[in-house]
């Protein structure tokens, strides 16, 4: 019947046009400016917020760089003398500060100091020792503390366990030579080392305890001497009779498991005071290749010139080890350092500085994200997108627009961020290709609103959305610091690193930090490094487009099988036809074993269903909505037992009539709605909305349909001409018709007084919402118009005009209307159904209705509580057929049929009663539809 009915309602050419892509793209567009102009201060605020907070940033640089530049000027003036020479009579220059301490920060240093490689060792008292806290296997127990005779120790870890220890164990010599016991007594200082000693200095692993220190006079140089001999034994040296002023201290290395136990064993020893001297990392080393990292103490000051020598005495261990390990004992190697001619005051790299600026850089360029997510989904909340839909708006139109919005919003706000960074001349931003920046800011903005659009979909909460918004933000921007840690780690896997980075924010990070550590070098990121296998802005370039494409292909998905605030769900693989098909066929058959299932006991349902029927085998293009056995159900949760929300609703509705719904709170009024609508989808049966099937043409009904909902849906910050000029144009109004059709609606529903029509809807009392929203559903010449009870709320002049309004509107259209107003049913209504658990219980118009379930007149008599019983018995003499249907503290109501009384000796018989017994009021009235009404309900539940 349904295929019949298709075939011939396709060749029909009633069809109104819809608004092409141009067109509804255009009504948006012009809303969604309107309604950007009504936030003009805080979008300015938005915008404005990375300029502000890089101009503070630039006063920070300012201040720290003044700062700096204030301490050199502190630092006292280098005076140079000639001196004269008594040999050649020639004078030599000397330089010195004006204060004692402060040679070597002023004056260019004329020798320097040769610095030969020592190991950086912790104080004799704090050598790594096991304690109650310390419990890591291998080390000493604390009592070697009180002999002197703790040894120092070097962690190992690697890939090749054996090839580590092999190594390890060419660390530190068995034992000094004797030949060169006689060099190394006495004093040894760097400055003052014999050429015998230098020679064969590489043999030895030598180690120094002291410090930098600070005077109150001024910064004071010490220069490292050295303390002690490290040999993996020491039977000699620790004899204070050699003369001797250095000891020997044993040196042992200890293997781990993995880089994380060496990590939290030295900041365990560390925090506890039992230090290591270094620990290695040989990686991937073998015969062929030597790959190694290596931990030293890098907690003393800067300015102590043994971070500068304790570096290259670690370095020289582990060659030398290696060396002896691949050449044998022969073999040796030295590496020493030398100050530069000159010494200047700078300020070091400080990670915790560079984390917090990525840190910042992340939540600024993040601040726009929150605002897209719940842009989003408080349209879906607050179900805008759905009345817009509902009106005609197609799904690419919204897509197109939004992401556009977005995007220029995006770029124009990014573009305030270079902007800020410029002014604020930090080197992030002028040192870095700015082509680069570019790419990167410009691939990442078109991430960010695919993310907003993919989480939308699956978010209808706008303060569930604002949380997760910001949670994202803020957890990504912390949780930076651990992915700093992962990326700085040459032994974290780089497959970890990249599955990281498939995370949008993580993404950002890494690309910032890239720029940050770029911009620390002397010449920032350019395009040839892209190929530097430590650079990782290549790979996030190209993880972010691709993701971008991903995540709005997945949001597509999403919003059609899975969102709720787009209309009805569709089916999973609603893109394969053949399966659409066959989903079809399903859907029939289940609603031809439904229809077996129907009783129909009441002649006018009856009648009804079989019209469908006819018009499903014989079609009438005059109709314009046939429901056909419409059913939903929904399933019952926690074992509670499924909810038939309707049942076999059939329906055909021809132009020009209203057809009004009646029933109690939840009969399925609104659920037969939702599904004419498209708001929910039929569990069986469809509809036919002139020519088109709800099921699979939804979207070419919406062009020819107006709604007007239960709860007004209106934007608080628009007008009311604005709403009219939007979703006229959707209608397809152009031109002076669109402006006429606007001033016809306002002047029709009372908009126009007081300019009432140009005020922001937030503004509006709930009559004048509720009227704008039933103009709404009437502009533009909707041939199908759903009106869910429009009148509520309405005065009674307002609700008198409304009536005005949808009765002219009736004569070309086919309305549903739903209302708890018997008396706006009987004006505007054509024909009524009575809707009770979830089915009709009555059809018919107002008069047939009121004939068929009336036929009594209503006797209404009002005493004192003591004369009840007179009045029954009054009654009873009147007709034996009267029914109660009323009793309440002496008021008392009685149906009694019209064939047994006449209206004259109904008043013969009251005022013969009231000789005998008081009677306060008293009334007798026709049947009325509220009257149906309430027997039709009662019937239908059984009270």
């Amino acid at each position: 019947m349904f295929r019949a009915y298709r075939k011939l309602m396709k060749d029909s050419t009633q069809q109104g046009e819809a608004a092409s892509f141009a067109v509804q793209t255009d009504a948006l567009f012009r809303k969604s400016l309107t309604f950007q102009k009504r936030n003009f201060k805080s979008n300015c605020g938005i915008l404005l917020f990375p300029v502000l907070i890089f101009i503070a940033i630039g006063g920070i640089n300012k201040y720290t760089v003044d700062k700096q530049e204030k301490i050199r000027a502190g630092l006292p003036k280098c005076i140079c003398n000639c001196i004269n020479t008594k040999v050649t009579g020639s004078c030599k220059v000397v330089c010195k500060a004006e204060k004692p301490g402060y040679d070597q920060y002023v004056c260019p240093i004329t020798s320097p100091v040769i610095s030969h490689p020592m190991l950086q060792l912790p104080s004799p008292e704090q050598y790594a020792v096991r304690t109650d806290s310390i419990v890591f296997p291998g080390l000493p127990y604390n009592t070697c503390r009180t002999t002197h005779s703790c040894p120092v120790t070097v962690l190992l870890t690697g890939a090749n366990r054996s090839l580590a220890k092999d190594i390890g164990q060419n660390f530190f010599p068995s034992e000094v030579s004797p030949n060169l016991t006689e060099d190394l007594a006495g004093n040894f200082e760097p400055s003052n080392i014999s050429p015998n000693l230098t020679e064969n200095l590489s043999t030895l692993v030598l180690g120094s305890d002291s410090k930098y220190s600070n005077q109150e006079d001024g910064m004071e140089y010490q220069s490292p001497s050295v303390s002690y001999i490290i040999q993996s034994q020491c039977p000699l040296l620790n004899s204070t009779e050699q003369g001797m002023s250095m000891k020997c201290v044993r040196g042992i290395y200890l293997w781990r498991r993995s880089s994380t136990l060496i990590n939290e064993e030295l900041f365990k020893g560390y925090k506890d005071g039992n230090e290591f001297v270094a620990a290695y990392d040989f990686l991937n080393t073998d015969e062929h290749k030597f790959n190694v990292s290596i931990w030293y103490n890098s907690t003393y000051s800067t300015a102590d010139p043994m971070a500068a020598t304790g570096i290259p005495g670690s370095l020289n261990l582990v060659l030398n080890a290696y060396l002896k390990f691949l050449k044998g004992p022969g073999v040796k190697a030295e590496i020493r350092t030398q100050q530069m001619p000159g010494f200047d005051v700078r300020t070091d790299r400080n990670e915790d500085a560079e984390n917090m600026y990525i840190f910042i850089l992340m939540m600024v360029i993040l601040n726009i994200f929150p605002v897209m997510l719940t842009s989003l989904v408080y349209e879906k909340q607050q179900k805008l997108r759905i009345i817009m839909k509902m009106h005609g708006l197609g799904d690419a139109s919204y897509w197109f627009v939004t992401y556009a919005y977005f995007f220029t919003v995006s770029l124009t706000y990014m573009s305030c961020f270079m902007v800020g960074g410029l002014i604020s001349r930090m080197p992030f931003f002028t040192k870095n290709d700015y082509s680069i920046q570019i790419l990167f800011y410009f691939i990442f903005m078109n991430l960010q609103i695919a993310t907003a659009f993919l989480l939308s979909t699956i978010l209808s909460n706008v303060k569930k959305a604002s949380i997760l918004a910001y949670v994202c933000v803020l957890g990504s921007g912390l949780s930076g610091f651990f992915f700093r840690i992962c990326i700085e780690n040459k032994s974290f896997p780089r497959h970890g690193i990249f599955l990281m980075e498939l995370s949008p924010f993580f993404s950002l990070y890494r690309g910032l930090y890239d720029l940050m550590d770029s911009s620390l070098q002397e010449v920032g990121m350019r395009w040839k490094d892209m190929n530097d296998g430590l650079n990782g802005m290549k790979e996030v370039l190209i993880v972010m487009s691709v993701e971008s494409c991903i995540f709005l292909l997945v949001a597509y998905y999403f919003d059609q099988v899975v969102s709720a605030g787009s209309g009805v769900k569709r089916h999973p693989l609603f893109f394969l036809q053949v399966f659409q098909k066959k989903s079809l066929q399903r859907q029939n058959m289940e609603r031809q074993a439904s229809e077996v299932s129907i009783e129909m006991k009441k002649p006018d349902i009856s009648q009804e269903r079989k019209k469908v029927e006819q018009l499903l085998l014989n079609p009438n293009t005059s109709y314009s909505i046939i429901c056909d056995n419409l059913e939903k159900i929904y399933p019952g949760l926690d074992g509670n037992p499924d909810k038939y929300a309707v049942r076999g609703f059939s329906l055909a509705l021809p132009r020009g009539e209203c057809f009004g719904m009646l029933g109690p709170n939840g009969a399925g009024k609104t659920s037969s709605i939702s599904m004419m609508i498209g708001l929910t989808a039929p569990t069986s049966g469809t509809a036919f909305i002139r020519d088109l099937d709800i099921r699979t043409d939804m979207n070419r009904i919406y062009t020819s349909m107006g709604v007007c909902p239960q709860h007004d849906l209106l934007w608080e910050t628009l007008t009311g001409r604005e709403h009219l000029l939007f979703y006229g144009r959707l209608k397809n109004l152009t031109g002076s018709s669109l402006t006429q059709a606007v001033e016809e609606s306002l002047r029709s529903f009372n908009l126009l007084n007081g300019g009432v029509g140009d005020k922001q809807t937030r503004k509006y009392s709930g009559g004048m919402k509720r009227r704008l929203s039933v103009a709404i559903s009437l502009i533009g010449d909707p041939k199908v118009v759903y009106l869910d009870e429009p009148s509520t709320g309405l005065d009674p002049a307002s609700r008198d005009l409304l009536w005005k309004v949808v009765k002219r509107a009736k004569k070309n259209r086919a309305i549903i209307l739903t209302t708890h107003s018997m008396e706006e049913a009987e004006v505007l209504c054509d024909r009524l159904g009575i809707f009770v658990d979830g089915r009709f219980q009555c059809i018919g118009n107002p008069k047939e209705l009121k004939a068929r379930y009336g036929g009594c007149y209503i006797l209404t008599i009002t005493t004192s509580s003591a004369q009840e019983e007179e009045v029954e018995n009054l009654v009873n003499q009147l007709s034996h057929k009267a029914n109660k249907t009323y009793h309440l503290s002496g008021t008392q109501k009685f149906e009694i049929p019209k064939d047994d009384i006449r209206i004259a000796d109904v008043f013969q018989a009251v005022e013969n009663a009231k000789k005998k017994f008081p009677i306060q009021a008293w009334g007798i009235s026709d049947t009325t539809l509220e009257d149906v009404f309430i027997k039709v309900a009662k019937g239908a539940q059984g009270t």
